[in-house]
């Protein structure tokens, strides 16, 4: 089998470990996104720019980078008055990742909370939030995705409701993470899922590998990739934010450096995590050191 026809899933299955890229949003606010602009809106206004970031963490040695899609659902997109926008975003978010690409290497359509309460809770029902992620992965998978990865969720019923989109209506290798807070009583979501609920939960919901993102530190992730690894024998993701950022003169400053991050990654790597990246303050450079010690330790 040559490496252009193999997936994500027979790479790891393969006993690969891949490496994903680093942070969306910590890059597009480097290079002029607004404080509250809209990041899918640069797929449109400033194409070059979200190559560069594709082309940026290929080069620096990820196997997968990730779209520019996060808020791409019509409910995020209407608050920017974007709501009919939805498909052609998406489209070229995946578009703009994919015209980086190597052979070997994979596109994940990146997909985000919707930003809204199920009812009764809220006001959004089950089919138009269904409908919305619908739209979404679609238009992703037209734009020559080969996966997506349904992110920073917090709530099982919003993620299930996105992998069921993405398994009926994409041949899409399906990805979704959730973001844990460490309280007193251990690591929950802000809806209380903890790490090994989520982990059965979203493979009972089809979800092919499944992991956690954002909100944490490396050292934390590495106990929450512990506690879901015990849960669960499925594939492992793990995006993990350059530590807990703090304002400095005005400017955000995250304390984990490359290197710092690169050597706690291995220790994901033991623990069988089985894709390893970056979320927030994450760049190229925390990439390449990790992606240069996984080679260098090929095989050890």
């Amino acid at each position: 089998m040559n490496l252009k026809s193999e997936t994500i899933l027979d790479r790891i299955s393969n006993g690969e470990v891949l490496v994903s890229d680093g942070a969306t949003g910590t890059f597009l606010q480097q290079n002029g996104l607004e404080p509250g602009g809209c990041p899918e809106e640069f797929n449109v206004s400033h194409p070059e720019v979200v190559q560069r970031m594709a082309k940026s963490y290929f080069d620096a040695g990820s196997d997968m980078v990730l779209t520019n899609s996060f808020g791409g659902t019509k409910f995020r997109q209407t608050h920017y008055g974007y709501g009919d926008k939805v498909d052609e975003f998406n489209r070229l978010a995946a578009e703009h990742a994919k015209s980086q690409s190597k052979p070997g290497t994979f596109v994940c359509g990146s997909l985000g909370p919707s930003g809204e309460f199920l009812e009764p809770l809220g006001a959004v029902s089950e089919e138009e939030l269904y409908q919305a992620f619908c739209s979404q992965v679609t238009s992703l998978e037209q734009g020559g995705a080969d996966g997506v990865v349904i992110e920073t969720m917090i709530a099982l019923d919003e993620a299930s409701i996105a992998i069921r989109a993405a398994k009926e209506n994409t041949n899409l290798t399906v990805i979704s993470t959730m973001t844990f807070d460490k309280g007193p009583r251990g690591y929950f979501t802000m809806m209380g899922v903890t790490p090994e609920q989520a982990a059965v939960e979203l493979v009972k919901s089809g979800a092919d590998i499944v992991g956690t993102n954002c909100g944490n530190g490396i050292d934390n992730m590495i106990e929450i990739a512990s506690m879901m690894r015990d849960a669960t024998d499925s594939p492992l993701l793990v995006h993990s934010n350059a530590g807990i950022p703090s304002l400095k003169d005005g400017e955000i400053l995250y304390p984990e450096p490359p290197q710092y991050m690169a050597e706690r990654f291995m220790k994901l790597k033991e623990i069988g995590v089985n894709i390893i990246g970056g979320c927030c303050g994450t760049g190229p450079d925390h990439i390449f050191a990790f992606s240069k010690l996984l080679e260098e330790n090929q095989g050890v």
